[in-house]
């Protein structure tokens, strides 16, 4: 059964889509099943691997409002075990036709869950707000990675965010997990960034990935030309970093699932 990942900031500019297209890109290069969801109406993940949002027959707005089937919806990308369900702007009009819908919140749950089995994770790039959709993304969710920027105002908005997931957990999703915080952009010449990066470890402990993302000009050219770091520049230091990030992932989630396979033999 593929872990579901919800790559979640309400505060923009903070490296979620990064995240989401280049995670993708490097599980999927390690050998790893990958459907990333672009749930996002920027679409920018979409553009981010070289596919036009006008191409393709459906995207995750039909998923969601019309019941399309996901996998109908997934289209091939560049990297090879890497599939992508593309985002367009009339995402933005699905808020509007949830709101009367049944059982709202569980949209999405229903709509991945078909096709769970065929991979070993989905990620979701989750837009910039805590509107209908990224609380979806949320219900779906097994755990949220959450991009925080290397930057005076970053811890700013975690709280409604952590305020957000702990509502969730209660009502809606009560196995949602925060899978780690990731700091992005960062800058080791910077006095700031180390503290913030110090900052997070203060509060968060072993919830904040080692990994650190880098300011680094190739992950920002990227997605201009269509592809995930790992393929424009595969030695940049963007591109070790988000393999870096890939393999910490899989080792934490091995890890964890041997602990509660200990846990319920102990039990037994």
């Amino acid at each position: 059964m593929g872990k579901i990942i919800a790559i979640a900031n309400q505060k923009g500019g903070v490296g979620k889509t990064t995240t989401a297209i280049n995670l993708a890109a490097c599980l999927a290069a390690d050998g790893k099943k990958v459907l990333l969801i672009d749930a996002d109406s920027q679409a920018n993940a979409t553009s981010g691997l070289g596919i036009d949002p006008k191409e393709p027959e459906a995207s995750i707005y039909e998923c969601l409002v019309d019941d399309y089937p996901i996998k109908s919806a997934m289209q091939p990308t560049c990297i090879e075990g890497l599939n992508l369900v593309v985002s367009r702007i009339d995402l933005v009009g699905a808020e509007l036709e949830l709101i009367n819908r049944e059982q709202r919140e569980r949209v999405l749950q229903k709509a991945i869950a078909p096709v769970v089995d065929d991979f070993d994770y989905i990620l979701i790039d989750c837009s910039p707000s805590l509107g209908y959709i990224p609380v979806n993304a949320l219900t779906a969710a097994d755990s949220v990675i959450i991009p925080v920027q290397a930057e005076y105002f970053a811890l700013e908005g975690i709280s409604q965010l952590l305020n957000t997931i702990r509502i969730i957990k209660s009502r809606l999703n009560p196995t949602l997990e925060i899978e780690g915080f990731l700091l992005t952009m960062y800058d080791a010449r910077l006095r700031l960034a180390n503290q913030i990066y110090e900052e997070l470890k203060g509060y968060f402990g072993d919830m904040v990935f080692s990994t650190v993302i880098p300011r680094n000009i190739k992950l920002s050219e990227a997605p201009s030309h269509g592809l995930p770091v790992i393929l424009y520049d595969n030695d940049s230091r963007g591109a070790i970093s988000y393999r870096q990030l890939a393999k910490e992932l899989v080792s934490r989630n091995r890890k964890s699932k041997a602990a509660a396979k200990k846990n319920e033999k102990n039990k037994e």
